[in-house]
């Protein structure tokens, strides 16, 4: 390792010990309460999270306590890999993502003030551009992150869901901007803080669910259900997303953390 480089590290490393750099934990707590997306019939659903007990300091395991789990791969916060969608399945599956597009740049669009007007809001490419205007060009290998507010609703199923006469009512991208975060920047992926990287809406849109279709299709990767985007700056945060290296996976569950230049 060069001197710059151990230099460098030990300054990140002081910056952690001093809080001059704080974690930020962007991910929500999981746990059999946590809400799943649920689609119409006649489509296969995944399940909440369920565990078994093998033992609990008992007969069965009497200096140890573990269980057995039943997740699906896109339960709770989550990533989504390529092969997760029908464009991206000739793609990389979880295991085949290289680390260092795990580690990357935060841009945080802030529509929480939008949402809260419309829960359906849809974010344009007009949105994308007023950020960038604001805040100078989104930095290729970057996470796009849409703060929408969602985050407050993710204890409550039925309001994180919401769920209308008309199906789910939440935000996300419409077609235009689905296809600019799958082509424009050269970002690595696309977070949100809803149960899905498309708007509740999507399923109606043409294509269907465009950020699946076109983010995971290009070789980008969706998070879905983060926590506290509040607590990042528009950029310069750093995010780290680390899901299973699950071979053939089409998504995992992840934990996210950020790292953030203290104000």
């Amino acid at each position: 390792m060069s001197s710059t480089s151990s230099s460098t590290t030990a300054a990140l490393l002081a910056a952690l010990a001093d809080g001059s750099v704080k974690v930020v934990d962007l991910t929500q707590p999981l746990s059999e309460d946590t809400p799943v997306i649920a689609l119409p019939e006649p489509f296969a659903n995944t399940p909440q999270l369920s565990r078994r007990r093998l033992s609990r300091y008992d007969d069965a395991g009497p200096a140890w306590a573990w269980d057995v789990l039943e997740i699906g791969e896109h339960t709770g916060t989550h990533f989504d890999a390529p092969i997760h969608w029908i464009s991206g399945k000739d793609g990389k599956d979880v295991a085949s993502v290289e680390p260092s597009r795990l580690v990357g740049p935060a841009a945080v669009i802030d529509k929480s003030a939008a949402c809260a007007e419309d829960p359906g809001y849809l974010l344009t490419v007009a949105d994308l551009e007023a950020w960038e205007a604001a805040h100078g060009a989104i930095q290729p290998g970057s996470w796009v992150l849409f703060r929408s507010g969602w985050d407050a609703r993710a204890q409550d199923a039925e309001a994180f869901l919401n769920v209308g006469p008309e199906g789910p009512v939440t935000p996300g991208p419409d077609v235009e901007a689905a296809k600019w975060l799958g082509s424009e920047r050269g970002i690595t992926g696309f977070g949100v803080e809803t149960v899905g990287i498309d708007a509740g809406a999507a399923g109606g849109f043409d294509p269907g669910f465009p950020v699946h279709q076109y983010l995971l299709g290009s070789d980008r990767y969706g998070l879905t259900q983060l926590a506290n985007l509040g607590e990042l700056p528009p950029t310069g945060a750093v995010v780290i997303v680390s899901p299973l290296k699950l071979v053939g996976g089409t998504g995992s569950p992840v934990r996210v953390l950020a790292l953030v230049p203290s104000s």
